[in-house]
């Protein structure tokens, strides 16, 4: 028998989620089953399910070592190398700046070199993060970017935060996000609503008539920093997060960021390849908020980060507007 002490890390969340996690090379219908027939304890006495652990529960699990170990295989930590920069960390949080071309969760085509992968390397080097202590938790981040959109990625560092952060995304209106762009045309500011679906195949998404079936609300706020006759900078507050939605929303107005190829100007984007040797959108997440922080995450009331225009992005912005 496996006695496990429930710490911060492992605490308010449900028993099934927690050992699903803890018994990470299990198959659930062997979890669910240990939890109908007493072989899974909570301070000696059976729970159902959907209990909550608290800190300083007992857990009690009724396998064999051997069994143990093979359904706790820890996280691998991969030695990779260290893209992002940190632009804030505490004892809860990371804030990392992604550069463009790197996928912030594993896909079908790259399941190795991720942000967060990265992010667990570096959490590792530094003595934040051991996978055989965690016993099932893994330091994660709380919302995505696109592979060739760069800036700002939150990650939680403990299970607390990342709890709070994930009901602070949920609730929109907690964290601020704003986003820098260049987009084609002169485009005023503006406060947009409009609508949008994704398509069957998941990948692409289209503005919609609000009373389309499935269709999604998404609100964006614009404004202008900067503009001439060709091509307009914006900043960017998103107050719903729908996938491309600034991207899609830009352009459904006649405004489609520049290098974007997917809602972009075909031509249009050919000749910035040609002219600037951009081969992605222009899109870099700016700047984050803390309007309204949660639970363990209070002290960060109005703090601010910011991740600068990375150098590439930067020198397209002065050529096209004029600055050296």
């Amino acid at each position: 028998m496996k006695k496990i002490e429930i710490d911060d890390n492992h605490a308010n969340q449900r028993i099934d989620k927690y050992l699903k996690k803890l018994l990470c090379q299990a198959p659930t219908q062997l979890i669910y089953k240990m939890l109908r027939k007493k072989d899974i304890k909570v301070n000696g006495v059976r729970v159902k399910e959907n209990y909550i652990l608290q800190k300083g529960d007992i857990v009690e699990l009724f396998l064999y070592d051997d069994k143990f170990k093979e359904y706790t295989q820890p996280q691998t930590i991969y030695d990779l190398k260290i893209e992002f920069s940190v632009l804030y960390e505490d004892e809860n949080i990371l804030i990392v700046g992604k550069p463009a071309g790197l996928l912030v969760h594993e896909d079908i085509n790259e399941d190795l070199n991720t942000l967060s992968h990265q992010v667990l390397t570096y959490l590792y080097k530094q003595g934040e993060y051991d996978p055989e202590a965690s016993l099932g938790f893994t330091p994660a981040p709380v919302h995505r970017l696109d592979r060739n959109t760069s800036g700002i990625v939150i990650f939680g560092k403990t299970m607390r935060a990342l709890q709070d952060l994930n009901e602070m995304i949920k609730k929109r209106h907690c964290i601020e996000k704003s986003y820098l762009t260049i987009c084609k045309g002169y485009m005023p500011s503006d406060d947009l609503i409009g609508y949008m679906k994704k398509e069957s195949d998941q990948s692409l998404s289209r503005v919609v008539h609000k009373e389309t079936p499935g269709a999604l609300m998404m609100h964006t706020i614009v404004e202008n920093k900067e503009a001439n006759q060709d091509y307009s900078l914006l900043k960017v507050k998103l107050v719903t997060g729908r996938t491309h939605q600034i991207r899609i929303h830009l352009a459904s107005l006649g405004h489609p960021i520049i290098g974007d190829s997917k809602y972009g100007d075909f031509e249009l984007n050919k000749k910035i390849k040609k002219q600037y040797h951009l081969n992605y959108q222009f899109l870099h997440a700016y700047q984050i908020q803390f309007v309204k922080p949660i639970g363990c995450l209070k002290y960060l009331q109005d703090f601010v980060v910011t991740c600068p225009l990375p150098q590439n992005l930067l020198k397209i912005k002065n050529e096209i507007f004029g600055k050296k």
